[in-house]
């Protein structure tokens, strides 16, 4: 599995959106996929703010993951549902698609642009280990199982899926644009 931290960024922001996509069809336990989607995009900014971000200029991108929690923390309070629940989804998924918009064309180039492959995987570890860390105290588990990476695949239309092993969806995931 790729280990260098645009690769591991980028599949989160992946996996974010298949959860988007799952609540705004209202597939599954909301609730479930509530708390999943909590935990995901707080180990995630933790480890973005403490291993990747002091090395380069991400002031803008620390603030937006502020507000991320703000807006996330109504959609938790919200009952699945209900239109309140609804407006707190449409808003957050409004500011991480936000947010990741400009760390996918401007932030993750410029730092691929700047450190060298070595680099990048050292800080692809930290970013991994920090994140799990996190997750761990959240309680959630820190990878998707080879079952939701197919799923996701399957909703992007990857060609070749069911042939894939773990590594080579996720793979697939982390490059496929949506």
């Amino acid at each position: 599995m790729a280990t260098d931290v645009i690769t591991l960024i980028t599949q989160d922001h992946r996996v974010v959106e298949g959860l988007f996509e799952r609540l705004k069809k209202k597939e599954g336990d909301q609730k479930a996929m509530v708390a999943e989607l909590r935990a995901l995009l707080i180990a995630h900014a933790r480890a973005e703010e403490d291993r990747v971000y002091p090395g380069i200029d991400a002031h803008h991108s620390v603030e937006e993951h502020k507000e991320a929690e703000i807006l996330l923390d109504s959609l938790v309070r919200a009952r699945p549902g209900t239109a309140e629940f609804d407006q707190a989804l449409d808003d957050l998924i409004e500011s991480i698609n936000h947010h990741v918009e400009e760390e996918e064309t401007k932030l993750l180039p410029a730092l691929k642009s700047s450190a060298d492959a070595k680099e990048l995987e050292r800080l692809g570890t930290a970013f991994k280990q920090r994140r799990a860390e996190e997750l761990a105290a959240l309680g959630s588990p820190a990878e998707p199982s080879k079952a939701e990476l197919y799923e996701q695949a399957q909703r992007a239309d990857i060609p070749g899926r069911s042939q894939m092993d773990k590594e080579e969806l996720s793979r697939a995931l982390g490059e496929n644009k949506f």
